[in-house]
């Protein structure tokens, strides 16, 4: 239990993760001798290596692996010594031979994962409550931090800033177009800081793989892992490099989800357990996107999840039949632009305690997020340009604006100026065409009233 006090005790501030100790010993990494040797020799399995290189794919000190690796060369036989490309048995070059190759095999057999040793399952959960103890609350600045590419009022703010400090489900719903995805996003990024995840957990020689890079942002430099000269491979150093540095995940899914994905993922053929989705966004933010158009109904989903949402663990169960519980250290974001109470019972809303309304801007609004996508593009920014937007394609049509509106308009103005050859600019013909191109009623030819025509010089930007 020593590894797992010392991870708390790492702890700096709330935005920085508690760091792992690396072990000093085969009894510190928390796994069998048979674990080790396993992974030893399936990772030669492919051709041989020097001790550091086999220590860099364990992640595992050459030191700690020393003892295991002598045995299997003189006693057990299944490992030779080929060479040397450094002084020292971490640079010895190591084979299989024909008994080591057939044991490799077999190993393969009962369970292909060769990579990084796992971390005991007790050693990831204590690690997961010393995150969540060192997390600390967000204030509206810092809340504002995560949105300073967006244009996002402090009525939401002060809505938002509550729901993330208890860490509690939130619903996130309203017209189309205006952000409830992005504010998601932006959530996680206010969240900021770092964790260490481990690369794969195990559970009663069970492995269950963990770190997915699509999911999860490495802040490793590239050789943080060490290389052929690296000493902290060799030695023991203060962090176990089974665990990986990223950023909190902000880990999202859409009309893809499905009930199969919330579970553990047992591969037959390769006889190792992938961690499912919210497992993977523990430690940061899951958002469930257009939340009602799954393939399973709202209600599966939802009934799914009632005992984490409640408990703070969620249950899973190896393809061997045991169950395991873990934490469930999540801010889960439920984003719809359908009516919630359409969605769920009263009963299991009660269980999502913040309903965040995100509804279209105004036209104060939808200048300033106009004018920031202007500047993103390096375009220069005219207020009229807005005004005649809202005179000529909005409120004759009686159409709503939404906050996605001036980036998708802007982009289409773009690549109509590039079309043409020309630097891009802002002009009422170029907007006419975006919005032609943009709004179905527009394509179709619906008729707009003819600007009016006055005493005043008619203003237009080139």
């Amino acid at each position: 239990m020593a590894q797992i006090a010392s991870i708390a005790s790492h702890a700096e501030t709330a935005r920085t993760a508690p760091v792992p100790r690396a072990p000093a010993t085969l009894e510190e990494t928390g796994l069998s001798v048979d674990q080790i040797r396993q992974l030893f020799v399936k990772a030669l399995y492919t051709g041989e290596a020097t001790g550091i290189t086999l220590s860099e794919r364990l992640r595992l000190p050459y030191t700690v692996l020393e003892p295991i690796v002598e045995h299997i060369v003189r006693i057990e036989r299944l490992v030779e010594v080929k060479g040397a490309t450094g002084t020292g048995a971490a640079g010895y070059r190591y084979a299989l031979t024909d008994l080591g190759r057939d044991r490799a095999q077999q190993y393969l057999q009962a369970n292909q994962y060769v990579g990084p040793a796992p971390v005991p399952l007790a050693t990831y959960v204590a690690a997961m409550q010393a995150l969540q103890a060192a997390r600390g609350y967000i204030d509206r600045e810092r809340l504002r931090s995560g949105f300073t590419h967006l244009i996002v009022e402090d009525d939401v703010l002060d809505q938002l800033g509550p729901a993330v400090n208890a860490g509690k489900a939130i619903f996130l719903y309203g017209p189309p177009g205006n952000g409830k995805t992005v504010i998601a996003e932006g959530m996680g990024r206010a969240l900021g800081g770092d964790m260490y995840l481990p690369y794969a957990i195990d559970v009663d020689g069970q492995t269950i793989t963990l770190y997915d890079p699509i999911n999860h942002q490495s802040l490793d430099a590239p050789d943080s892992t060490g290389g052929e000269n690296s000493a902290s491979i060799v030695k023991p150093v203060p962090r176990d490099r089974r665990w990986i540095h990223i950023r909190r995940p902000v880990v999202m899914v859409g009309g893809e989800l499905t009930l199969d994905m919330l579970d553990l993922n047992f591969n037959p053929i390769a006889k190792f357990h992938e961690a499912p989705i919210q497992l993977k966004a523990n430690g940061g933010v899951f958002l469930v996107d257009d939340f009602g158009r799954q393939r399973i109904t709202p209600q599966e989903l939802l009934n799914r999840w009632i005992v984490p949402l409640e408990s703070r663990y969620d249950y899973l169960s190896l393809h061997t039949g045991k169950k395991i519980q873990l934490p469930f250290d999540v801010l889960i974001v439920f984003a719809t632009n359908l009516d919630p109470a359409s969605l769920a019972d009263e009963a299991f809303l009660r269980r999502i305690p913040y309903k965040i309304a995100i509804e279209d801007p105004s036209l104060e609004q939808f200048t300033k997020i106009f004018e920031l996508n202007c500047r993103r593009r390096s375009l220069k920014f005219h207020q009229v340009m807005v005004a005649y937007l809202q005179r000529r394609h909005y409120g004759p049509a009686n159409r709503p604006m939404r906050s996605c509106h001036p980036r998708d308009l802007i982009e289409q103005v773009t690549a109509l100026c590039r079309y043409q050859g020309r630097e891009p600019v802002i002009t009422r013909q170029l907007l006419d065409a975006a919005c032609t191109s943009y709004f179905v009623d527009s394509a179709r030819g619906q008729a707009l009233p003819p600007l009016k025509k006055s005493g005043q010089r008619r203003v237009e930007v080139h």
